[in-house]
């Protein structure tokens, strides 16, 4: 079953509409499920990034920022990655981890592999993929400094993406559960009125409330949660 929503997110202060702009984003949430899950209280995940043969990777900060956010606000058991990647030695390493998803359900179906998971007390793997980048940027600043004092004039912006996707393994069927996914975009801006004031649109702190709020719910086997009002 396939659900989205799609929602306006905002963080800006300003009064004025133009610099509200600056601050706000669009998220979009998806979710595919394939299979019922509900996880205990004493199984716990593991979330891994999703390995490139060029070696581009989610990055390690936002992947501690979903585990971390998915402990405080659902509850839910993160193992630290690199110890689950230790334990798992040299199945899970970046030149022999599986590329694709029959690879995973291969890796899965080896005993030695089951064992050590077993061991473990991981019950579902989460494989992220993704990247935030900057896609669009214009305009430009000037800032000098002379004998009456220093200065900043003009107008800056420029627009980052966030999009990841989380492919949710279940150890015990050794399948595929589903997925979510998140996609955030937004306009940061610099405007340069004698001090540069910044309008930031925190693209990937988003991502990470709204993709952790995902797997939360989809582990516990609940409907996509809706963000609140004006975050």
């Amino acid at each position: 079953m396939v659900r989205r929503l799609v929602q306006s997110v905002c963080h800006a202060g300003s009064g004025t509409a133009t610099l509200l702009l600056a601050g706000c984003m669009t998220a979009q949430l998806d979710e595919d499920r394939q299979l019922t899950t509900q996880i205990a209280a004493h199984e716990s995940v593991v979330l891994l990034a999703k390995p490139h043969v060029e070696g581009i990777t989610a990055e390690d900060e936002f992947m501690d920022c979903v585990g971390n956010k998915m402990m405080r606000t659902a509850g839910i058991q993160v193992r630290p990655n690199d110890d689950f990647v230790d334990s798992m030695f040299p199945w899970l390493e970046p030149s022999t981890a599986p590329q694709r998803p029959e690879g995973v359900s291969k890796l899965l179906a080896k005993d030695v592999v089951a064992a050590r998971i077993a061991e473990s007390g991981v019950r579902y793997i989460v494989w992220i993929d993704g990247a935030t980048r900057q896609t669009d940027s214009g305009g430009s600043i000037t800032c000098a400094i002379g004998p009456a004092g220093g200065g900043c004039i003009g107008f800056g912006w420029w627009e980052k993406e966030s999009d990841y996707e989380a492919t949710v393994w279940d150890i015990n069927t050794g399948r595929t559960a589903g997925s979510v996914s998140t996609n955030v975009t937004g306009s940061s801006a610099l405007v340069g009125v004698v001090v540069p004031l910044p309008f930031i649109a925190r693209v990937q702190g988003t991502a990470c409330d709204r993709l952790a709020g995902q797997l939360g719910a989809f582990l516990k086997g609940e409907d996509i949660p809706s963000p609140a009002k004006g975050t």
